[in-house]
């Protein structure tokens, strides 16, 4: 492929580049505290909005999720041509405003007890907003991450997208379990998990600020060309279209299994407290997190396609185990351990999962190619992990899901299998 004009072909200083880094990676880590706060707060007020027992509005609450998460696409599609024809910075300053608004939103919604059958659906409304805004977030923010990092160490700064994506989830847990040692489990549950909203939207102010300081990387070639931001110009690369289809598929699966559905398996079904299950995933999120910049040098040694082998196998292998492991044992201790273990193996795929979608694609698509092709396979198959695992279980057949879990993993490898190596192919230079 032929390189393009484009100003990530400069090579920027330390300092410039963690600058840049640091700037847009804080909207991405608040955005995403955003929308996971649903996740480890639903377990509260789920039987508020649903009617059932505790699984059944438990499935409810994920069915939620599955809904909003087929606005991801058209976020993503809307935000990818605002950052192919606008500027990375203008869709990523758009998308924190929208998710912080969606997070005031949802620490005011009222209760199926006061509205009624109305309430279930506004809650879907307020979901959809915010899946809508982190649709456009991931495309914009791995472009721009990619496009300032220096070459040589792309991997190693594209990183902390999952860092800050990681630590918004970490942050959102934190706050559960702070609260859940200051106010009792009915106090959380009455209303206490709306002031948790209330503090997301108040960060995203403190983003909104530190994101209309960053520079835009697009040049006015690649913005002005005719099939910037457009379908048109993203399917002129077929291949890279399928690789980014094939690996999202599986990549937002194990992900979403293995981090906001976890919880509640070591609730549902290992048959922990609230509280425990909670400082589980906590102190697992937190080593996930310091791993990343680690698996992301790692690639810029390997190569972004060896380390994608080792994902796909390595997860195809442990799936089964995993879950059977976790299902029958209720040492914490070896929760953690075994939490842990998979997600140093997701650590492969997480810490590059921006940065190699970003190489296959040139700058005037980058962001459109990137993150709606992303967000298709994040809403069909990372939206649907939870509500999957938990149909599973009422159908009484818990254990097909690690089954699923390990053909995706199959067909992910397949992808990576058609992937091209990034230090010979793309439109990034690696010396």
């Amino acid at each position: 492929m032929a390189h393009h004009a484009d100003p990530a072909h400069h090579n920027p200083t330390t300092g410039e580049t963690i600058r840049k880094i640091f700037v847009a990676s804080s909207g991405n880590l608040v955005e995403w505290f955003d929308f996971y706060l649903y996740a480890f707060f639903s377990v509260y007020f789920a039987k508020q909005f649903f009617a059932g027992d505790q699984t059944q509005a438990f499935l409810a609450s994920a069915g939620v999720i599955l809904l909003s998460f087929f606005m991801r696409p058209l976020g993503g599609y809307v935000f990818g041509r605002i950052a192919d024809r606008y500027g990375r910075k203008t869709s990523m300053v758009t998308s924190v405003l929208m998710m912080s608004a969606g997070s005031l939103l949802m620490a005011l919604l009222p209760t199926t007890e006061r509205i009624g059958a109305a309430a279930p659906i506004l809650l879907l409304l307020v979901r959809c907003l915010q899946a809508f805004s982190v649709g456009g977030e991931y495309g914009a923010t791995a472009t721009y991450m990619t496009e300032v990092s220096q070459r040589g160490r792309r991997g190693f700064y594209s990183s902390f997208q999952y860092v800050t994506l990681i630590g918004g989830q970490l942050l959102a847990s934190l706050l559960a379990t702070i609260m859940q040692l200051f106010m009792t489990t009915e106090e959380i549950t009455a209303g206490g998990w709306r002031w948790a909203f209330v503090v997301g939207a108040l960060m995203g102010l403190v983003s909104l600020w530190l994101r209309r300081s960053l520079t835009e990387t697009q040049s006015d070639a690649a913005r002005t060309s005719k099939e910037a931001g457009t379908l048109r110009g993203v399917l002129r690369h077929p291949r890279a279209v399928l690789v980014v289809l094939g690996i999202t598929c599986f990549g937002s699966l194990s992900f979403y299994a293995f981090t906001t559905y976890m919880q509640k398996y070591l609730i549902n079904t290992t048959g922990m407290a609230k509280p425990q299950a909670s400082n589980i995933m906590t102190l697992c999120l937190f080593i996930y997190m310091c791993a990343q910049p680690l698996f992301g040098a790692l690639s810029d040694r390997i190569g972004r396609k060896a380390q994608m082998l080792l994902f796909s196998v390595g997860m195809a292998v442990a799936m089964i185990p995993a879950y059977r492991f976790l299902g029958a044992n209720q040492s914490p201790a070896m929760a953690v351990l075994c939490i842990t273990g998979v997600m140093m193996i997701m650590s492969l795929y997480t810490s590059i999962s921006g940065v190699l979608k970003a190489e296959m694609f040139p700058p005037e698509v980058r962001a459109l190619g990137t993150g709606f092709v992303y967000a298709i396979g994040n809403a069909l198959f990372g939206g649907s992990a939870e509500y999957v695992a938990l149909y599973f279980k009422q159908a009484g057949h818990e254990s097909y899901f690690s089954i699923y879990l390990t053909v995706m993993a199959i067909v992910c490898l397949i992808a990576v299998l058609f992937m091209r190596d990034n230090r010979r192919h793309g439109f990034f230079r690696h010396d």
